[in-house]
């Protein structure tokens, strides 16, 4: 577990222009740039919302849109959901698969490529989870813990919960007797299983795949409470660069998926449905929590 963020640290997850351009300017030197497009790899960014400590999964991943765009593909990873934002939004990247918090926070400079589909819809939720045994459903039984975040800029595994101690006229740092933050939710599940933390904020989509991979460490924790459903975490490209070749070669591919048999073992291991086109109004409702949590602006 790295950096804790205790009670009373920088742990607002507020996204200005700001911190987002000192950011995107941190990391520039790690991006490639300057050639036409298509003398570059598609360069596609994963963020902590992807189950990304798979070698194979990410090497399939990898051949396969490089066989369904024709184009070669770099894939670039970094630790927190606000580096890659940085990329992104400074055209760094071609697309990254993000969570929908920095989608909304930059829908007027990002547009959807496509939206994942798991058990038949492009929704999941957010779960306050616990160690096993935990009394389910009761939400206030979690005041006074230590209590793990997984971003601060990730919707399920921070602003949902912000939003939700917001209602009750409160906030992590009042209600929760320490915070820190794991950078991943897989780290989330496995800091409350081993009683590093008393609870913890965690993608319930990724809670329910470890059920399937990690059945063990899934059984360490008992889900308190489910947030309502919320549009899935998206892949999204620059806005200026939406009708670009590149973009639409991976569109393809992405809605493609589950016609063509390494992309069917893709999303096997990901246990998902495939990739479907959706509507920027998908995320109207985290929308509203980030204005519900004060962090609009």
């Amino acid at each position: 577990m790295r950096h804790p963020r205790h009670r009373g640290g920088d742990a607002d997850g507020v996204w200005s222009r700001r911190r987002l351009l000192g950011v995107a300017g941190a990391v520039a030197l790690a991006a490639p740039r300057g050639a036409p497009a298509q003398d570059n790899p598609l360069r596609f960014g994963l963020t902590p919302v992807f189950l990304s400590n798979d070698v194979q999964l990410l090497a399939d991943l990898k051949t396969y849109i490089t066989q369904a765009t024709g184009a070669p593909v770099t894939l670039v990873m970094r630790r927190t959901y606000q580096e890659i934002t940085a990329l992104l939004v400074s055209g760094r990247l071609d697309a990254a698969w993000i969570c929908g918090y920095p989608f909304v926070a930059y829908r007027d400079r990002l547009s959807l490529v496509a939206v994942p589909v798991w058990q038949g819809d492009s929704l999941y939720q957010s779960y306050l989870i616990g160690r096993a045994g935990r009394v389910a459903g009761a939400v206030d039984t979690l005041r006074g813990d230590v209590h793990a975040f997984s971003d601060p800029d990730s919707n399920s595994g921070y602003l949902v919960t912000r939003a939700l101690l917001a209602a009750r006229g409160t906030d992590p740092e009042t209600f929760f007797r320490r915070t820190f933050f794991t950078y991943g939710h897989r780290n989330v599940i496995r800091a409350v299983a081993a009683g590093l933390a008393d609870s913890g904020s965690v993608d319930g989509y990724v809670l329910e795949v470890l059920g399937d991979v990690e059945p063990g460490l899934a059984r360490g924790v008992t889900v308190v409470h489910r947030s309502e459903w919320l549009g899935f975490p998206p892949v999204a490209c620059p806005a200026a660069a939406r009708d670009s070749a590149p973009v639409k070669r991976l569109t393809d591919a992405l809605l493609g998926m589950d016609r063509h048999p390494l992309g069917q073992k893709v999303l096997g291991s990901l246990r998902l449905d495939g990739f479907a086109a959706r509507p920027a109004t998908l995320y109207d409702t985290i929308a509203a929590k980030v204005e519900q949590a004060g962090l609009a602006g």
